[in-house]
């Protein structure tokens, strides 16, 4: 299992407006993904700003390719990301799952 994270913060009027646009974009092509197990999306506030991190597991880096393309290091963004954002990372993290006690009901295909 692969967990990917990515980065990103706004300013705290533009949070909720983001976290909606997120979710109509990249969350919703996440979880239409096949070999996507989920995403986790937090939010907190650092200083003048509001920090989001996005975290979504994966089968497979393979899976992760399907997602992102060739280079899936590279983060993934959408029409109207950049007149939200304040600051975003251009990289995004993978890292292996070794160890985790998420329920495997909540892991598992929901078509299976």
């Amino acid at each position: 299992m692969i967990l990917r994270r990515w980065r990103g913060a706004v300013r705290p009027e533009d949070a909720g407006a983001y976290l909606a646009h997120q979710s109509s974009t990249g969350v919703r092509d996440y979880r239409a993904t096949p070999g996507n197990l989920g995403v986790v999306v937090l939010r907190r506030a650092v200083g003048d700003l509001v920090e989001v991190v996005t975290l979504s597991l994966w089968e497979s880096m393979d899976d992760v390719r399907r997602f992102a393309g060739d280079e899936p290091e590279v983060a993934v963004f959408y029409p109207g990301d950049d007149d939200l954002l304040v600051e975003k990372d251009l990289h995004v993290d993978h890292y292996d799952v070794v160890d985790t006690d998420l329920d495997p009901l909540l892991l598992s295909d929901p078509a299976t």
